[in-house]
């Protein structure tokens, strides 16, 4: 087993490059299911990889609730540096945890406060939509059974009837494509290792990227949404946290007015606008529009298959060290 068990806490890192080329050459349905599977199946062999770590490196710990034969030389060697790695990984082990049990409490304290505000706050329903009076201009998509499109008073007049159309196309977009689920699994990702921190950035942008274009193809135009998307974000002054898992329009921050020029910044709103504008972006996945994307993608894909069989190996090896070690 040796050091290659320690690969997956840094393998992680070879998914980074292809984060920003699946926002600019992918169908941002494509960049989302990508970037979440990639960045969870690395977060799980991290995860998998400090737990190996910790059973190998505190066996020979006074006071370990571990078999005495655990202990063995045999065992002790399957890992360098075993009792200061143990203890390293205990801690490591300890926060993830922690983080990411209270990744899913705020997740799940924030779907009951919202839905619960939501039942007592007077509202126009109409549909599964629910126009509440507020002076804030926002929108929101609230996970459910059955989902709701949240809207206040105040974000309805700053938009036209087909903007507003865009508006709730996207949110159900949201809704319908359950992105809370991608946005919270690279939520628990990036905390379970912090390289993954630019994987959960790129979901997120490439969620609402997802659901700017099931907006237009709903509108039926582009340049609608786009409009709806900048003046929804120069109008707004809050959203609720879309990272941990609801799906907010135009929620990255505000923007100027949409126009190409304007929209050639490096904000996202801005990209959002930029990507409106622009053809409708081709759904393929192979062969890859670019030679820079299509090296990232190897890239990526030789450190999430090497992370997975590194995690692998020094499972099984383990598995075989331990079981040799503890007679029946």
């Amino acid at each position: 087993m040796g050091v290659f068990v320690c690969l997956p806490l840094v393998l992680p890192l070879t998914a980074l490059p292809v984060a920003r080329l699946a926002e600019q050459h992918l169908h941002p349905r494509s960049a989302t299911v990508l970037l979440t599977v990639v960045g969870t199946l690395l977060a799980l062999c991290s995860t998998l990889c400090l737990a190996l770590l910790m059973v190998v490196g505190t066996a020979q710990l006074p006071g370990n609730p571990l078999p005495d034969s655990w202990s063995d030389p045999e065992v002790r060697n399957a890992v360098p540096y075993e009792e200061k790695a143990g203890i390293v990984a205990i801690g490591a082990l300890a926060a993830v945890l922690g983080a990411c049990g209270w990744t899913v409490y705020r997740h799940v304290r924030l779907r009951v406060r919202a839905g619960r505000a939501l039942s007592a706050t007077p509202s126009v329903t109409a549909g599964d939509v629910a126009v509440l009076p507020d002076p804030e201009p926002y929108a929101y998509a609230l996970p459910g059974n059955p989902g709701r499109v949240v809207v206040s008073s105040a974000m309805t007049e700053c938009l036209d009837a087909r903007e507003r159309r865009a508006l709730i196309a996207h949110e159900r977009a949201h809704l319908a494509a359950r992105h809370h689920r991608y946005l919270l699994a690279v939520q628990l990702a990036a905390r379970a290792n912090p390289f993954l921190l630019p994987l959960r950035t790129a979901v997120a942008f490439s969620a609402e990227r997802w659901a700017d274009e099931e907006a237009a193809r709903a509108v039926g135009d582009r340049r609608v949404v786009a409009v709806a998307v900048g003046k929804a974000a120069l109008f707004s002054h809050r959203a609720p946290d879309a990272s941990v898992g609801f799906a907010a329009f135009a929620a990255s921050g505000p923007a100027s007015a949409p126009d190409p020029a304007s929209a050639s910044a490096g904000g996202p709103v801005p990209r959002r606008v930029a990507a409106l504008l622009a053809p409708v972006p081709p759904t393929r996945l192979w062969p890859p529009s670019s030679a820079h994307a299509a090296l990232a993608a190897l890239v990526a894909a030789a450190g999430t298959a090497g992370s997975a069989l590194s995690s692998l190996n020094a499972t099984v090896t383990l598995v075989q060290i331990l079981h040799a070690a503890t007679p029946l």
